[in-house]
């Protein structure tokens, strides 16, 4: 095999770039991990305290309710808005999650298909000062490299494609959710 790469340093140099684009694409994933956890924690703590000041508002309200019809009114009144900020929060949670799959799957395709061109020319420059006799073995390498890269489009198409079906269910689900509150709320007017 050694005759297939007569310049190794070529071949360190590929290496190399190999490693240090996997060590970025490691950073980037990493801090955009860190952006979508940021963004649920501000969320959280967004929520925690409407939470509180609307639990707040909610027990001055029904402790200074006269009788059981308005206390009944009441809670009636206060179930709506909290159904509403429920979905408002998993619609947010949804949309952060979704960003960042996105993003990740974006990465890894720009990592992939850059990983893939260097990878082929790694190939055609082996082929160029391949011994007399060894075309077969070249051959043999680009089909399996072929081979291999159609498998993970495939599997990279199957993953998306599953994720947008999961996302369009979510949406569904959310707005069918509300729809129902919504009409709850209404008859109960």
């Amino acid at each position: 095999m050694s005759n297939l790469f007569p310049n190794q340093e070529n071949f360190a140099a590929v290496t190399k770039a190999n490693f240090e684009a996997q060590i970025a694409l490691i950073t980037s994933l990493t801090n955009k991990a860190f952006e979508s956890v940021e963004k649920l924690v501000d969320l959280n703590l967004t929520a925690v305290k409407s939470s509180l000041e609307d639990s707040n508002s909610a027990a001055k309200q029904l402790l200074a309710a006269k009788d059981p019809q308005e206390l009944s009114t009441l809670l009636a009144a206060h179930a709506q808005p909290s159904a509403e900020k429920a979905l408002a929060y998993g619609r947010h949670v949804a949309t952060i999650a979704s960003s960042a799959q996105a993003e990740f799957t974006k990465a890894a395709e720009e990592q992939v298909a850059e990983a893939n061109r260097k990878v082929l020319a790694l190939i055609e420059e082996a082929s160029k000062n391949a011994p007399a006799g060894s075309e077969n073995v070249i051959a043999l390498v680009k089909s399996a490299f072929g081979t291999a890269n159609a498998s993970y489009e495939q599997l990279a198409q199957s993953t998306k494609q599953a994720v947008e079906a999961l996302e369009t269910n979510l949406n569904t689900a959310v707005t069918q959710i509300s729809q129902a509150a919504n009409k709850t709320a209404k008859a109960k007017k």
